[in-house]
């Protein structure tokens, strides 16, 4: 069986949401040795900035009309459909940039939804789909900037609404503790969240694992 796995980071060291996603990955391979884990970075290996737009223009235009540029839009588009549709299980690592979503997960998403298996269906109805996202402040309730996480909810919109993915949720807050020293108050709250989102990434990672075991 096969774990999708796509991290849209733009570090490769250092990540909050890789590291969550690492331990849900090494909880999956835990129980499911010999299991097969497919991997997409968007963060660092990017989509084309302009893949949407010719992908978007080649659906409203003849196939035989089709310029080259729409043409590879068109077959990349159709390739992260594939990896989606292959795999029993995803991973997805996406971190809140500058309140909002990353440019680079949205691109992936606007290339999806321009395939006609994923245009406007749930494509990805009851699969196990586990969400890694972490924050650098804190927008709960009370705090200065609450409602200003603009990522969350809209990838729970298109994840769980739009594909109607069987989602979970690990979230993590104040990842800028210990780098930005207007956040040092903070720290053992800070280290609070931390452990507690490991310890969720674990819980996320067997019970992904585990229900595919049930299941096939």
């Amino acid at each position: 069986m096969t774990l999708f796995r796509l991290d849209a980071s733009i570090r490769t060291h250092g990540s909050a949401s890789r590291e969550i996603a690492d331990i849900v990955e090494q909880e999956w391979l835990a129980n499911r040795p010999g299991d097969t884990v497919e991997r997409r970075h968007v963060g660092v290996d990017t989509l084309p900035s302009t893949a949407w737009a010719a992908a978007l223009s080649a659906s409203m235009t003849p196939a035989e009309e089709h310029t080259p540029e729409q043409q590879e839009a068109v077959a990349l588009a159709a390739t992260l459909v594939d990896e989606l549709l292959a795999a029993e299980a995803l991973l997805f690592a996406v971190p809140l940039y500058n309140y909002g979503v990353s440019q680079h997960f949205k691109t992936y998403i606007d290339l999806v939804l321009t395939d006609p298996r994923a245009n406007g269906q749930p494509f990805l109805a009851g699969k196990p789909v586990v969400l890694a996202t972490v924050r650098g402040g804190a927008y709960g309730a009370g705090t200065p900037r609450e409602g200003w996480d603009h990522s969350t909810a809209y990838l729970r919109r298109i994840l769980v609404d739009c594909w109607g993915a069987d989602l979970t949720v690990i979230e993590r807050e104040f990842t800028l503790v210990g780098v930005a020293p207007a956040l040092d108050a903070f720290a053992d709250v800070a280290a609070e969240m931390h452990a507690g989102a490991l310890e969720s990434a674990r819980e996320a990672g067997r019970a992904l694992g585990g229900a595919l075991s049930v299941t096939n």
